[in-house]
């Protein structure tokens, strides 16, 4: 019978959870690493006992590391376990090497909206993405926003320096919560495009596999901008795409924003608002048999909890536009929580299970589509990102 692991990195350590095909009765592990802030982890499409795991301490700075057996065990890849051990267990150090380019895109200083003059610095990695194809390789996107890989399972990571070579890379300013590059995504269908986004710049899309970059923000608006519609500067919060359809992206973007669609590449984007409650959420992902399902979280954009109190998944049967409220099992008085943009996933079983996590520490899990929500767990740390793993 077909299996399901849910990937949930919280303030306080990694969780691993897992449960057969109904989806019903969970097993939960962890925390791993606990007490560090986890911000992502992703399990690899080609292995499913692999997984890759971004850490970070204020203390001991950012790691990555990762599991050959579905998280059972943790090895940091390129260190010599005996040095990377404190005597409480924690991993420390700057573990794994990651070498910018600096030739390319020189680390010089770049200008924020404020005008102040700020240098580039390694701060955290935000993304984790395995390859498709190839097991060994994952790509990171790290603040300050730039674009890493490493074709050694994680042990060295160099820089894809064109991106941040990008002639609009001098005028990329942070969101509220940094400069991040937090998405990447692969269109399957063609091993050399990727897009990434970048909070407060926007989307980008390589077609030669990252020698070089386009902006694709045509069509995106916001009125906090100096300009209606400028190339660049955009806070993108999220970006999605169906296998099937990898030229139909979905995106939701910051206050004055929403939900987003591009039907072309990227090239051009439209807004699919609709009859949503607010223009303001993070995550947004695709159901994993039907390409014009779509799901988001809307909060207030003042004080990001849901509207009212109320916690609703939204669906859209449309590709957005006509979008209706998903409640069942969710709660809808005095809930001031908040759902963060890696922190909402899909499996690929039949019927496709929805997932996300909130700020509150529950997990929700909808093994229907969306129609009905359980929690798989409550009173974790806050969740910062969730995925899902299908083993069958």
């Amino acid at each position: 019978m077909s299996r399901v692991r849910v990937l949930v990195g919280t303030k306080k350590g990694a969780f691993v959870l897992t449960s057969d095909g109904k989806r019903q009765k969970w097993e939960v592990s962890g925390p791993h690493f606990g007490g560090w802030e986890i911000y992502h982890l992703k399990g690899s499409p080609v292995d499913p006992e692999r997984i890759f795991c971004s850490q970070s301490s204020s203390w001991f700075g950012q790691v990555i590391s990762r599991s050959d057996d579905g998280g059972k065990t943790w090895t940091t890849p390129g260190s010599n376990p005996e040095e990377l051990k404190t005597p409480e267990g924690w991993p420390k150090g700057e573990s794994n090497k990651f070498v910018y380019d600096s030739a390319a895109a020189p680390l010089t200083t770049h200008q924020w909206y404020d005008g102040t003059q700020h240098p580039w610095e390694f701060k955290r990695v935000w993304h984790l993405e395995p390859s498709l194809k190839d097991p060994e390789t994952v790509y990171a996107g790290v603040e300050d926003a730039a674009l890493f890989r490493s074709t050694d399972g994680g042990k060295s990571w160099q820089e894809l320096a064109s991106l941040r070579g990008h002639g609009t890379g001098p005028k990329w300013s942070p969101g509220a919560g940094g400069m991040g590059l937090h998405t990447i995504v692969f269109d399957p269908k063609n091993p050399k495009r990727i897009y990434v986004a970048i909070s407060a710049a926007g989307c980008f899309r390589t077609d030669d596999g990252g020698a070089t970059w386009k902006a694709i923000n045509k069509g995106l608006k916001s009125p906090y901008l100096p300009e209606m519609t400028p190339e660049i500067g955009f806070c993108v919060h999220r970006i999605a795409i169906h296998p099937t359809r990898p030229d139909v992206l979905y995106m939701q973007l910051h206050q004055g924003g929403g939900v987003y669609r591009s039907d072309n590449a990227g090239d051009e984007w439209k807004e699919v608002n609709g009859n949503l409650p607010t223009d303001f959420g993070f995550p947004i992902d695709v159901h994993a048999h039907e390409p014009t399902t779509i799901y988001a979280v809307p909060m207030d954009p003042m004080l990001r909890v849901p509207p009212e109190g109320k916690l609703r998944v939204y669906r859209s049967k449309a590709g957005g536009n006509e979008w209706e409220p998903l409640t069942k099992g969710l709660p809808q008085e005095n809930c001031f929580i908040n759902v963060l943009r890696d922190s909402m996933a899909v499996d690929q079983l039949d019927d496709c299970g929805i997932y996300f996590g909130t700020t509150g520490g529950q997990v929700y899990c909808s093994p229907d589509g969306g129609n009905n929500w359980h929690p798989i767990v409550r009173d974790l740390p806050g969740v910062l990102s969730v995925e899902v793993q299908t083993i069958k």
